[in-house]
């Protein structure tokens, strides 16, 4: 099939700076499902890099280095942005990296014999953070309008966007912890688990964008959202939230083996 050429603009950086992706709640739920199924070989591994904290606790590593300037070639990685009737394997990559690029530098260096403990820590905590972007729709979104930043919105009155809702309103505004919400989170049974993870990289970001195109589809540019929204939408979160986790498990044990 034909290329397609994006181009992932150096502004579209900053204009997720702001943005707590997922919310720090959302991600440290995505690092506590893993948790719970991380194979013996790989928790005990994990462990040792991590010098005994567990997944959960250095799930938002990634933006909380934002701030430092000697990431920002990272900066890229959180997202990736192509047109809605495409598929990443039908797009030529950014020369600024994304979420692809990203997740397959940190199983390439947390798989190398080579690679220090340092880098493998590092890697490692950046990975938990990028299989739970991956999951979060709008960060499957379209480069025209930076993933929904764009899409001026009101949540509860306030003045917010379509990519925040996503990213923290919806999860913030529910009033639970981390771990509260992982735990209310519906019980699979091992045929289920397993058909979650199934697949790669590639097909997770295919499905999560049959979810980003519902999602834009969902809302109009000034529209007053609330709990009818939240209700509807609701179920889509704690599903998105829960793959994160189970496939971070199974790419964990992968690389753990």
């Amino acid at each position: 099939m034909k290329k397609f050429t994006f181009i992932l603009l150096v502004v579209i950086q900053s204009a997720f700076a702001n943005d707590a992706i997922w919310s720090k709640t959302g991600h440290r739920v995505v690092g506590d499902v893993a948790q719970d199924y991380l194979s013996r070989k790989a928790r005990k591994a994990i462990d040792a890099l991590l010098d005994g904290q567990n997944l959960a606790a250095v799930s938002n590593f990634a933006d909380e280095i934002k701030a430092d300037r000697k990431y920002s070639e990272y900066s890229a990685w959180h997202y990736v942005n192509f047109p809605a009737d495409k598929e990443y394997r039908d797009v030529e990559p950014s020369e600024y990296g994304d979420l692809v690029i990203g997740i397959n530098k940190c199983i390439e260096i947390l798989t190398s014999q080579e690679s220090s403990k340092e880098d493998k820590a590092f890697y490692l905590k950046f990975l938990v953070h990028l299989i739970g972007d991956l999951h979060q729709p709008m960060h499957i979104g379209r480069l025209e309008d930076k993933g929904g930043n764009d899409i001026q919105l009101q949540w509860f009155g306030r003045g917010s966007n379509l990519h925040r809702v996503w990213d923290s309103n919806m999860i913030d505004d529910y009033g639970m912890s981390f771990t509260e919400l992982s735990n209310s989170l519906p019980k699979l049974t091992k045929q289920q688990v397993k058909q979650i993870q199934q697949g790669d990289t590639y097909d997770w970001i295919e499905e999560t964008q049959e979810i980003t195109n519902e999602v834009y589809d969902s809302v109009a540019v000034g529209e007053k959202l609330g709990y009818q929204y939240s209700y509807r939408w609701w179920g889509t979160v704690e599903n998105q939230l829960l793959k994160g986790g189970i496939r971070l498990a199974a790419v964990l044990n992968d690389i753990f083996k």
